[in-house]
C-alpha cells in the first residue's frame, strides 16, 4: 500500500535526529585523548531504533557505518532487550564475532530505555590507535589473519546501569600498546552514548513516544520509496567493471575485483562474482564493510541528499562468492579492509557509468588512503606512543571541474594531524608536506594531486610500518582524459641511501635522523587533453602543479606555448 507523508515533518524530524548524532560526536570528538579521535576525527555515531534499524548517522566516516550496523545487530543476537537496562553499554570490534571490519575500530552501543523498555540504540565507533597484534597500529598488509591483528571482542557487556567494569577494561586495555589513553577514549565513548540517549529521552519527551516511532517508521518508509524510485529510472540490464589492487598484501600480482550492477525495474543487485579469492594478506573486506561502501555508493550516485538511514537498505541486494576478497573465510585477515573497499567503490562508480550521463559520471580517484604509523618511547621517558595518519591524495575529474587535490576520497573522510601537533606529541618532524607535481591525471579538466608526507626520526628505535596501494597501477580516466599518477614511498629520500619501499612493509626501526617519505597518488583526469583550456593549463604550470615537460607530453607543445603566451600577454 502507498503511504503518504508530511513532507516538512519528515525534514524536520530527520534533521532532528542528525542534531543529535552530531551532537554526539561533537561530544566524541572534543573529549577524547587520542590524537586520532581528537585531531584527526576517525570515529562515527548513530542512533538505531529497538530492531537494529539505522535511523540516523552523522557525516563523519561512510565506512563506519559498516561496524555500527555490525554492532548493533550482533549486540541483538548476544543479548535479550529484556536483559538490559539504563545505563548499560556493550563493547564489541570483531569482524567475524560481532560485525565489525577491523579490530581498531571498537564499537560501543547502548540501549536508551523509556517507560521501561528498549526503544532505541546509541551507537559510535572510534578507530584505536593500537589495540595489540603483531605490529605497532594492529594493521600490517601482510597479516595472515585476524589472531595478528589485535585483541578480539565479541559483544561483552563493559558497563552495567552507568558503572563501567573495571575489569573487562582492563582486560581489553592491558592488551595495546597504549593501556591508558585506550581507557580514557573507551570511558569517553561511553559516556558519549549517554549523551545520545539523554538527547532521545528529551525527543521522546517533546514529541510523545507514538509519535517519535512513527516518525521513524515514516522515514525509513520515505527513504526507502524515494530510493526505488530511482533505481526505477535507471535502463534495466547488467553493467560490469573491474578494478585491482597492486596486490594482495603479501605480493604477487595485481588483484581483481568485480562487480555487476543488475537494474530490474525498483531492484537493485550488486553481485560481486569474479572477484579474485580471498587474499592471503590483510586486504580482505568482512560483510559489513562491503555492506557499507554499497549503500555509501548507491546514495553518492543516485541521490546524495538521500536520509542518511535503513530505509535504502531493502532495495540494494549484495551477492559475493564465499571465500573470495569481498567475502572472506575466517580466519582471513582484514586489518586494511579500507584500502580494498576504496577499489570496491572505484568498480561500482565504473559500472554506473553507462547508465549515468555524461555530465555524471568522474574519473577515479587515487582510492586508496594509506596509513602510516609511527611508534616509539615518548619523550623523557614518558611511556610508548602510536601515532597514525591516513593520508589524502587526488580525485578524479568531472565534467565540470578538476579533482580536488590532496583530500580523501569515499570511504574515509577523516583530517590530517596538523603538523604543530604532531611534532609536540611526538619525537618526531615534519620535513616537508606538500602537492606532488604531476600527479594529476591529464585532461579536458585535470585529476587532483596528490601529497608528499615526510616524516623524520628524532630519536632511536622509530617503528615504522604503512599499508597502501596505488604504487603500480593509476586512477584511470574517463572520455579519453589520463590516469593519475602513481604513489611512492621512499626511505631517507634525501640522503645518500634513498632506499625505495614497497607499498605495505612492517616494522621497520628507524634511527635518529631517518625520514619516510610517501607521496600519494593522483586522480584521473576527464575529457580529451587537448580540450584543456589554455587559462587553466598556464595556472597549473604557474602553480607549479605540473611542470612544463609534463605538460608538453601530457597537453602538447602547441597548447602549452600558446596558453603560456597568453597568461604573459
Amino acid at each position: 500500500m502507498s503511504r503518504e507523508f508530511d513532507p516538512v515533518a519528515m525534514e524536520v524530524f530527520s534533521n532532528r535526529l542528525l542534531s543529535i548524532t552530531e551532537d554526539m560526536g561533537n561530544t566524541l570528538i572534543r573529549s577524547s585523548f587520542s590524537t586520532n579521535i581528537k585531531e584527526r576525527r576517525d570515529c562515527s555515531v548513530g542512533l538505531f531504533d529497538a530492531a537494529g534499524r539505522l535511523i540516523a548517522q552523522a557525516s563523519h566516516v561512510p565506512l563506519h557505518l559498516g561496524s555500527l550496523m555490525g554492532g548493533v545487530q550482533a549486540v541483538l543476537a548476544t543479548y535479550s532487550t529484556d536483559d538490559m537496562a539504563a545505563g548499560d553499554a556493550f563493547i564489541c570490534n570483531d569482524p567475524y564475532l560481532a560485525g565489525g571490519t577491523h579490530m581498531p575500530d571498537i564499537s560501543i552501543v547502548s540501549p536508551v530505555v523509556i517507560d521501561g523498555a528498549v526503544r532505541f540504540f546509541a551507537a559510535n565507533i572510534a578507530h584505536h590507535s593500537d589495540v595489540g597484534g603483531s605490529v605497532p597500529g594492529s594493521i600490517s598488509g601482510s597479516a595472515r589473519t585476524v589472531f595478528e591483528e589485535g585483541i578480539r571482542i565479541p559483544v561483552i557487556r563493559i558497563a552495567r546501569g552507568g558503572a563501567v567494569d573495571s575489569d573487562i577494561m582492563r582486560l581489553v586495555c592491558s592488551n595495546t600498546r597504549e593501556p591508558e589513553e585506550r581507557a580514557l577514549d573507551l570511558q569517553v565513548q561511553v559516556a558519549t552514548n549517554a549523551r545520545g540517549a539523554a538527547l532521545m529521552e528529551e525527543q521522546v519527551e517533546r514529541s510523545g513516544l507514538a509519535r517519535v516511532l512513527g516518525a521513524v517508521d515514516d522515514l525509513l518508509a520515505y527513504t526507502g520509496r524515494r530510493l526505488r524510485n530511482r533505481i526505477a529510472a535507471l535502463t534495466d540490464g547488467s553493467y560490469t567493471c573491474t578494478s585491482y589492487l597492486d596486490d594482495d598484501g603479501q605480493g604477487g600480482d595485481p588483484v581483481a575485483i568485480t562487480v555487476t550492477a543488475k537494474v530490474a525495474g525498483e531492484a537493485l543487485t550488486l553481485d560481486f562474482a569474479g572477484t579474485s579469492g580471498q587474499a592471503r594478506g590483510a586486504m580482505n573486506v568482512p560483510e559489513s564493510a562491503l555492506r557499507a561502501t554499497a549503500y555509501y555508493c548507491i546514495k553518492t550516485l543516485l541521490d546524495p541528499n538521500l536520509p542518511p538511514n535503513g530505509g535504502m537498505f531493502e532495495a540494494i541486494a549484495i551477492e559475493a562468492p564465499e571465500g573470495c576478497l569481498v567475502n572472506p573465510r575466517h580466519p582471513a585477515a582484514v586489518g586494511a579492509r579500507s584500502i580494498t573497499c576504496n577499489k570496491v567503490a572505484r568498480a561500482i562508480l565504473g559500472a554506473f557509468a553507462p547508465l549515468l550521463p555524461d555530465d555524471a559520471v568522474m574519473a577515479a580517484g587515487h582510492d586508496s588512503i594509506p596509513a602510516i604509523v609511527f611508534s616509539g618511547e615518548r619523550r623523557d621517558d614518558a611511556g610508548p606512543f602510536v601515532y597514525l595518519e591516513t593520508v589524502g591524495g587526488g580525485s578524479g575529474a568531472r565534467a565540470t571541474s578538476d579533482g580536488m587535490d590532496a583530500v580523501h576520497v569515499h570511504l574515509t573522510n577523516t583530517s590530517n594531524l596538523p603538523a604543530e601537533a604532531l611534532e609536540h606529541e611526538y619525537p618526531l618532524m615534519v620535513d616537508e608536506y606538500a602537492l606532488v607535481p604531476d600527479s594529476g591525471g591529464a585532461g579536458t579538466q585535470r585529476g587532483g594531486v596528490g601529497i608528499a608526507r615526510q616524516i623524520r626520526a628524532l630519536q632511536d628505535g622509530i617503528i615504522f610500518s604503512i599499508r597502501s596501494d596505488s604504487h603500480v597501477i593509476g586512477a584511470p580516466g574517463v572520455f579519453d582524459g589520463g590516469e593519475g599518477g602513481t604513489a611512492k614511498l621512499f626511505r631517507n629520500a634525501d640522503g645518500p641511501d634513498r632506499e625505495a619501499l614497497s607499498s605495505k612493509v612492517s616494522h621497520i626501526e628507524m634511527k635518529s635522523g631517518d625520514s619516510m617519505r610517501l607521496e600519494t597518488a593522483g586522480g584521473g583526469g576527464y575529457g580529451a587533453p587537448a580540450a584543456r583550456a589554455p587559462t587553466a593549463l598556464a595556472a597549473d604550470i604557474h602553480d607549479e602543479l605540473i611542470s612544463r615537460e609534463k605538460a608538453e607530453q601530457d597537453y602538447g607543445i602547441e597548447l602549452v606555448h600558446r596558453a603560456l603566451t597568453e597568461e604573459e600577454a
